[in-house]
């Protein structure tokens, strides 16, 4: 009603400040009907509950783009008002290619240029890497690859990583190149990289060419514990205003979305918690899989949730709620809304953009929630469609683990490897590896990988690349595996492809797949596939290369669907064939991987098997030292360790430090002392403290309390996690002692009596703690427990039941039906969805459980929310003796658990003569909080 009044006053303002009056909108949504989602998103902007929100939300739905009709008839008293907005867009002419960025060039030398330097660089290095002399291929590749450097003038680029990385090596950080950098030699010559191009047959156009007419991508991996000793001296090198990490938005996906929801919807906590716990990945027909570890840390994306499908109502009512119920139904819809909507802006995993002037003069710099960091609020698209060159420096906890485990061999062994230095021909390593022996082994810990490594049955370098690389979305969508894998044990005849004789020589494909037996794997050969089979030009292989981008946003690959199909098949070659290239192809749009990826990986899984097969003890030590990481808890490693005859010993206040170490132990073997690290709750500081004051040993907990200066919580922390047992007190007897010392300040009247002449209580006679007792409280403080297995205190009760152990399920033939019981390990979902992968652990070992994605379906609480589960199904047993469970039935005996905090609950038996007894429990892989024993609760969490 009062428009016409304000639209005159607004105007008369206008005229007496000579200004003109503009036409807007304020635009927040495209249409009325997402109003109510507006309403929902301040509600978690502002963190209210929808119903307290008031006059927060909008007045009407009016916030959304008009067409230019209704524009007018709005602003029909003032249509100069209308115009007046268009003739200010007209006049905006500035373009983000205006934008003048120019590449730093602090690691040239006054007087050179940043080629020459660049050239006598790789001149000097390839002497030190050929001392014989470069051989004729790589030559070949240098000239090729410095005349492209040259003519793109992208020296200075080569020369700041090579910089960076000298910095990181001269301060004995481990590190080393991966991706697509790994096709270059100029990468390989100056360190960068370690993968030979006298190995693998780089493509130098995945990483650089004149058709890309984008900034090459150069990845490097830190330790990730000294990661931020790289990233400060950067800042330092070039200056805070000069330097500054790349953005990255952050999306809602499923969880995240049903959580914030939920809370503005007034839902309680453990209402949207019990929602988000039946979600895996995004809802809808395909939901997303648990990611393996592929470099550390994995950036969120935008877009990268699906807005398809829904919640359905049989997950809803599987967690006890009714779908109808308003609120639920509303909470639900919305959320789904919600998915891939950007929720914050985040920083990129390590992407440094560099400027020779102010970087603040190109992009805004922000300030990181982490000290010492800034970063700009464009992400790593904005910088490609920008063409700024990025300097990624990433973190990985295997260079970390590697690096503790070269010192503990330099201390205990006198040894001095490096990732150089270690050869890579040892049988006793691919004869552990072809056994699937490789818990916590770098990209082969998986139980994917661990059931493809006795298959494939690696014996060479070049096989481990391929074994990273073929158990990923592409060779799997591709039906490629499994030809493979014929083809190698010699069961299918090695061919090749070929077009009709009019169109091309039949052996046109030999060169692209002759090193994988005629069968595509790499993102490399589906490249050079294309380009030869279907005559891909140079700016559609480019095109191609982008869709199959790692991590990328997938939707770009179908244009190429009929383009590859139709230029294959037109051209003779099998329809069949083709559509299993395109769909391999398909496979790399959502998680691709290189050769020069898998190589470069694959150098880290040797030197990460050759220390687990040789230095058991050392491995375990510095995995243990190295969490968080990889796929498993503290506990995993720790019976992996004891599977291999090392001998673990106990966190204790007379032997530990914080970290976990490595002790002598009989015929010149390794033990592994735990370090206090692994106790909850406990500060490094105060355990250097402890350990700086410990002298000879602490002879009772008086004088540690006393000597040390230690607060009585850290005391008490150290009793409940059964440390002293060197001065002759289990766990409860020294959390009595903790507790009958003196407060840390005490009251002003005990104070000036002193507590000397404080009357002393006498000696209390605690009752003794059950094993399963101990065991209880060893995972509440520890994780682990070196005393007993969980599911050992169980087993009387299950074999009653007729529940089989996970080593006899094992054991029995192909198809026999059986039901067991265990600890739930890992569970894992490959990108097809069809099934589900679960492992399960009981005292006696693992079993592999395969769930259908029907069954899934029917029994989602019991695998999304299971601790301990009962699985009825059948054995499969593969010719290489790979077992797994078909379940047919899943039961959540969770409840079980709870049955360990009762002081009646009998003992194990004593363990067979040559069995290992005490394997601890491991957490659950696909949550980051570990597993933990509340007796109070009667529940296992």
């Amino acid at each position: 009603g009062a428009d016409r009044r304000r639209l005159a006053r607004l105007h008369a303002v206008a005229r007496s400040a000579g200004v003109p009056l503009l036409a807007t909108n304020d635009v927040l949504y495209h249409a009325p009907e997402r109003r109510p989602l507006q309403d929902m998103l301040t509600c978690i902007r502002e963190g209210l509950r929808i119903d307290a929100a008031g006059r927060r939300l909008e007045a009407n739905a009016e916030r959304h783009l008009k067409p230019p009709a209704e524009m007018a008839r709005l602003f029909r008293d003032r249509p100069e008002a209308v115009a007046e907005a268009r003739h200010l867009l007209e006049r905006i002419e500035f373009s983000l290619d205006q934008l003048r960025y120019d590449y730093p060039d602090e690691p040239v030398p006054p007087g050179r240029t940043p080629q020459g330097h660049l050239e006598e660089m790789v001149s000097k290095y390839a002497a030190m890497r050929y001392p014989n002399g470069t051989p004729a291929k790589v030559a070949r590749l240098l000239e090729e690859e410095l005349a492209l450097i040259a003519k793109l003038d992208y020296a200075r680029y080569f020369l700041t990583i090579h910089d960076i990385v000298r910095f990181a090596r001269d301060r004995g950080i481990l590190c080393q190149g991966r991706g697509s950098a790994a096709n270059s030699v100029v990468c390989f010559i100056l360190g960068i990289t370690n993968v030979d191009p006298e190995e693998i047959d780089v493509l130098f156009a995945r990483f650089l060419s004149m058709e890309r007419k984008e900034p090459p991508d150069i990845d490097v991996d830190f330790e990730h514990e000294r990661r931020e000793e790289v990233i400060q001296h950067i800042y330092g090198r070039y200056g805070r205003h000069r330097a500054g990490i790349a953005a990255t938005v952050i999306c809602y996906r499923a969880r995240s979305a049903i959580r914030e929801v939920g809370k503005a919807m007034g839902l309680t906590e453990d209402v949207t918690a019990a929602l988000a716990g039946t979600v895996w990945g995004s809802w809808g027909e395909r939901e997303g899989e648990k990611e393996e570890e592929a470099g550390g840390e994995r950036e969120g994306k935008r877009g990268n949730g699906s807005r398809d499908g829904a919640l359905p109502a049989g997950h809803i009512r599987q967690v006890g709620f009714d779908p109808g119920n308003p609120t639920i139904a509303a909470a639900v819809r919305f959320a789904r809304q919600l998915i891939g909507f950007p929720r914050h802006l985040s920083q990129h995993v390590g992407g440094f953009i560099l400027t020779s002037g102010r970087l603040d003069e190109v992009v805004p710099i922000g300030n990181a929630a982490m000290a010492g960091r800034t970063f700009i609020e464009w992400d790593r698209d904005d910088i490609d469609a920008l063409g700024l060159l990025k300097v990624d420096v990433l973190a990985l906890g295997m260079l970390t683990c590697i690096r503790k485990a070269f010192d503990l061999l330099r201390q205990h062994r006198g040894i001095e490897p490096d990732l150089a230095s270690v050869a890579r021909d040892d049988p006793a390593v691919y004869d552990m590896l072809c056994k699937g022996d490789s818990i916590g082994v770098f990209q082969v810990e998986s139980r994917g990988q661990i059931n493809m490594l006795p298959r494939l049955k690696p014996r060479s370098f070049y096989d481990l690349a391929i074994q990273v690389a073929i158990v990923r979305p592409g060779p799997i969508q591709g039906d490629m595996v499994h030809p493979y894998l014929k083809r190698r044990s010699g069961a299918e005849k090695v061919t090749y492809p070929s077009p009709a004789p009019e169109h091309g020589p039949a052996n046109e494909l030999h060169d692209v797949l002759e090193k994988t037996k005629g069968v595509p794997l790499f993102q490399e050969q589906a490249m050079r596939l294309a380009m030869v089979a279907a005559k891909f030009s140079a700016e559609e292989a480019n095109r191609l290369r982008r869709a199959m981008a790692t991590f990328r946003n997938p939707g770009t690959i179908d244009e190429f669907e009929r383009l590859m199909i139709d230029r294959m098949t037109a051209r003779g070659y099998d329809a069949g064939f083709a559509r299993r290239c395109y769909e391999q192809i398909k496979g790399f749009g959502s998680y691709g991987f290189p050769e020069s990826h898998a190589a470069a990986f694959a150098h880290l899984v040797y030197i990460s098997a050759w220390i687990k097969c040789h230095h058991p003890a050392v491995f375990a030590c510095a995995l243990l030292n190295s969490q968080p990481m990889g796929f498993y808890a503290p506990a995993q490693i720790v019976r992996d360790a004891r599977e291999h005859g090392v001998e673990v010993r106990p966190a204790d206040i007379n032997a530990s430090r914080w970290d976990n170490t490595i002790e002598p132990a009989e015929d010149d073997r390794l033990a592994l002392r735990l370090g206090l690290r692994q106790i909850g709750g406990i500060r490094e500081e105060l355990v250097g403290k402890l350990v700086e004051r410990r002298g000879a040993a602490y002879p009772d907990m008086e004088t540690l309390a006393r000597r040390a200066g230690l607060p009585r919580a850290m005391l008490e922390r150290l009793a409940d996690a059964d440390a002293f047992r060197s001065i002759g007190l289990d766990r409860r007897n020294a959390l009595w002692a903790a507790r009958r010392l003196p407060d840390d300040r005490p009251l002003p009247l005990f104070a000036a009596a002193g507590a000397a002449e404080l009357p002393q209580e006498p000696d209390a006679r605690l009752p003794d703690l059950t094993l399963s007792q101990h065991v209880v409280t060893d995972y509440q403080t520890t994780r682990l427990s070196l005393k007993a297995h969980p599911l050992s205190f169980l087993r009387a009760r299950y074999g009653a039941e007729g529940l089989r152990s996970c080593a006899e399920t094992a054991a029995l033939g192909h198809g026999s039906r059986t039901r067991t019981a265990g600890i739930v390990l890992v569970r894992q979902r490959p990108g097809n969805g069809k099934v589900v992968f679960m492992t399960i652990e009981d005292e006696t070992g693992i079993a592999n459980v395969v769930i259908w994605a029907s069954l899934f379906q029917a029994f989602r609480r019991q695998v999304m929310a299971s601790r301990l589960i009962e699985v009825q199904g059948t054995i499969q047993k593969s010719p290489e003796g790979i077992v797994h469970l078909v379940a047919r039935k899943l039961i959540d005996r969770s409840a079980d658990l709870g049955l360990l905090s009762r002081d009646d609950l009998s003992d194990p038996s004593p363990p067979e003569a040559g069995e290992i007894p005490h394997p601890p429990l491991p957490r659950t892989a696909t949550h980051p909080r570990n597993v933990r024993i509340i007796p109070k609760s009667r529940d296992f969490h």
